[in-house]
């Protein structure tokens, strides 16, 4: 479904990804794990035309999307869930998942996935007519991800999304992201908790310092000795 080849980004005189190739297979969870500052969240931006690079190009379901203005990425199916969440905080939770919606015209097909949204994530509907900004962490953390599904996303990119939450909401978090992808939404997760991370995807990168150091199956990392030591504890 994704194909990332040879990408190379440079913020001013640094170079921030190095020669970077990965596939993301159509059905499938795949997570790019890494310290921070390894250059996941920049991967992730050059995808979703955040970032433009250098060199390299990314294929996103046999069209070139290399470069291409993030709204009209978004309108071909890939979106991302930033990390930090970036809900818009002055909104109700009603209005950022309509915002969600923005490039569609379809009423009924809005409509049904909204109440998706609802059932999916019954807080939100507990928190509808609530002002965004006073949610908790982890509310927000489901409001963009419900934000970024009314796109009706083929490929999901997710970027830290157990950020700075309690250990039992991180839990929660990963059940839904295993949901999503089970009812046919591909996912591409950068994650630093490695372990959470492993323990749902299919195929895993790591990231080392721009480069991708490791690749294989989310089983074989999460047994390798090198993973473990550096981000496994143990």
């Amino acid at each position: 479904m994704l194909k990332v080849s040879n990408l190379d980004v440079y913020y001013g005189a640094i170079h921030a990804i190095k020669d970077v190739s990965l596939e993301v297979p159509d059905g499938e969870i795949v997570t790019l794990i890494g310290s921070n500052g390894a250059g996941k969240s920049t991967t992730l931006h050059t995808i979703s035309g955040l970032i433009k690079p250098k060199n390299g190009s990314i294929v996103f379901e046999d069209t070139d999307i290399t470069g291409m203005a993030a709204h009209k990425i978004v309108g071909m199916g890939l979106c991302q869930v930033p990390e930090g969440r970036h809900v818009f905080a002055n909104m109700t939770v009603m209005e950022n998942l309509e915002l969600g919606a923005y490039l569609r015209s379809d009423k009924a097909g809005i409509a049904e996935d909204m109440d998706k949204i609802f059932q999916k994530f019954p807080r939100l509907l507990e928190r509808k007519t609530q002002v965004a900004g006073t949610l908790s962490g982890g509310e927000q953390q489901m409001l963009a991800m419900g934000r970024a599904l009314m796109s009706r996303p083929r490929l999901l990119l997710l970027d830290e999304p157990s950020m700075g939450l309690a250990p039992l909401l991180v839990k929660e978090i990963f059940n839904i992201i295993k949901e999503i992808n089970e009812s046919g939404t591909t996912v591409l997760l950068v994650e630093q908790n490695a372990n959470m991370a492993l323990s749902i995807a299919d195929k895993a990168y790591v990231l080392e310092t721009g480069r991708i150091a490791l690749a294989g199956t989310a089983q074989e990392l999460a047994s390798s000795e090198a993973v473990r030591k550096a981000y496994l504890g143990g």
